[in-house]
């Protein structure tokens, strides 16, 4: 089991530890719906530090991206973020990822943790024109710090901006007093904040500067699990639950990050998915009847015959109701169509909604 530079300080501060993607993480501190509403209100704190960063330079290293990612990289300016895919050669994806433009022959790759090698390897086996690629996920520490109070507690850490900074963008600078921090603001929560990442050896001096700085405005530690709540309610996909190497980003709903400007993976096939007509679509639903949808569980028509299944699903702490997201065949699709989970032999009514769940 892996240990993220903080994993002492979260055991110390009470954390219930469980294993996540080959890590010990927090999944959470006091309770997930208080956690929650934490971060929906004022400022929260997640180590996320599991996650793997590759940096790939050099003339070519554009054209690597633009070769294996589904998003126009050619967009990216210095200090902008993408929020992308790698397809594979079957229709699926391997991962979903952030693109990081440093310089025009500088960018990081950020990507799940639980497929860093997978990603890794997968990149590699494209680089055929000699990009240079660094592998730092083992020594890059990552904090997320979310909610609307998140810029006024850390801007006395930083001469960076924070408050007119753009929605995925992102600058390189001092960050209490720590030089070359990467400051971000791409959000997993949908309630504003910024990703700080930093070299291991400087976790421990800027978490409590973090929660130094943030002390009146209420900061808080924010386990995993609170993480998955706020980020379902936003109706963002979690790779191994709504989206894998068997789901194409065009059922996904993700036809927004794949640009056929360009040739990538399996491009091809994927447009022509698109110009035929998709058969399932991710969907997000709320519950009519009491019962709360778990990951897997089979959707139903009302004559109980299958007709997708269930990929993430929570009682909503915002909403107060429980929501879920799932695979549907398309005529079920329409926002407003009834639908039944099967919840312990029962069928329980749910109606289809627009995503974000959470306005």
């Amino acid at each position: 089991m892996n240990n993220t530079a903080l994993t002492d300080k979260h055991i110390s501060l009470g954390a219930k530890m469980v294993p996540f993607a080959g890590y010990n993480m927090p999944v959470q501190y006091e309770g997930i719906n208080a956690e929650h509403n934490t971060v929906r209100n004022g400022v929260g704190v997640f180590d996320v530090s599991h996650m793997g960063e590759f940096i790939l330079k050099g003339e070519k290293a554009l054209d690597l991206i633009q070769r294996v990612t589904s998003n126009d990289a050619s967009k990216l300016y210095d200090g902008k973020v993408q929020y992308s895919c790698l397809p594979n050669e079957q229709g699926g994806i391997v991962d979903d990822l952030l693109v990081y433009r440093i310089d025009d022959k500088t960018y990081m790759l950020v990507v799940n943790a639980s497929n860093i090698e997978k990603d890794w390897n997968w990149i590699q086996k494209f680089n055929t024109e000699g990009v240079e690629m660094h592998n730092i996920s083992d020594k890059t520490s990552l904090l997320a710090i979310q909610g609307p109070k998140a810029a006024e507690a850390l801007q006395k850490l930083t001469d960076i901006d924070l408050a007119s900074m753009e929605y995925y963008n992102f600058k390189k600078g001092v960050f209490a007093g720590v030089d070359n921090v990467i400051v971000s603001a791409t959000g997993y929560t949908g309630a504003g904040g910024f990703e700080i990442y930093f070299e291991n050896d400087k976790a421990y001096a800027i978490w409590d500067a973090i929660f130094e700085a943030g002390a009146e405005f209420g900061i808080k530690p924010i386990g995993l699990g609170a993480r998955d709540t706020l980020r379902l309610e936003m109706g963002f996909c979690l790779y191994g639950n709504d989206i894998d190497d068997t789901t194409s980003p065009i059922e996904a709903g993700l036809g927004w990050i794949t640009k056929f400007t360009k040739p990538f993976t399996n491009s091809e096939a994927l447009q022509a998915q698109k110009e035929a007509g998709i058969q399932k679509k991710l969907v997000g639903f709320e519950m009519i009847d009491r019962g709360i949808p778990r990951h897997d569980y089979e959707i139903v028509d009302e004559a109980g015959q299958v007709i997708g299944r269930v990929t993430s699903g929570t009682q909503s702490p915002s909403l107060q109701k429980a929501i879920g997201m799932g695979y549907v065949n398309l005529d079920k699709a329409k926002e407003g169509t009834e639908i039944y989970i099967h919840i312990r032999n029962a069928k329980i009514k749910a109606k289809v909604v627009k995503f974000p769940f959470y306005k």
